[in-house]
């Protein structure tokens, strides 16, 4: 299976879930115009697997894309597998993997009504190298790692 993007979601404030949109704007060393978490440090993007959430959902979860605070949900690639280092083309955009997973310092939502959170395990974060636009449908490379 190709691997491609199934949403773009952003937030105007950190901690909340993101919406999902119809693309997003990536900038060189800043991340996603107009999203809580873009600026100059390593986790500029975030990405979380089709997958992943669908995890959630059988475990009695209603929940969706954005719903884990990512900002780019896809399909078709096992994304905490990825070395840090590795570079992904995402539609015209190069990002490069800098953070597998992260630690949770308060228990989200998801957490407490689950027990469990995939994106402190699944998730991770990148670096944007070259910007553009991202889109649903848009096909996601691994062009070096």
């Amino acid at each position: 299976m190709e691997a491609s993007v199934v949403a773009v979601c952003i937030s105007e404030k950190k901690g909340e879930r993101k919406k999902p949109v119809e693309s997003v704007e990536l900038r060189e060393n800043h991340g996603i115009v107009g999203d809580a978490h873009a600026g100059e440090w390593h986790r500029q993007v975030s990405l979380l697997a089709a997958e992943s959430i669908e995890k959630m959902r059988q475990m009695g979860l209603d929940v969706d894309s954005g719903d884990f605070a990512e900002n780019i949900t896809t399909k078709g690639i096992e994304l905490p597998t990825l070395p840090v280092g590795t570079r992904l083309e995402i539609g015209a955009t190069l990002l490069e993997v800098t953070q597998i997973g992260k630690e949770c310092h308060t228990r989200c939502a998801i957490y407490h009504q689950a027990g469990d959170c995939v994106m402190p395990k699944e998730g991770i974060f990148a670096r944007v190298l070259r910007g553009g636009v991202v889109k649903p449908g848009d096909r996601i490379s691994v062009v070096s790692a």
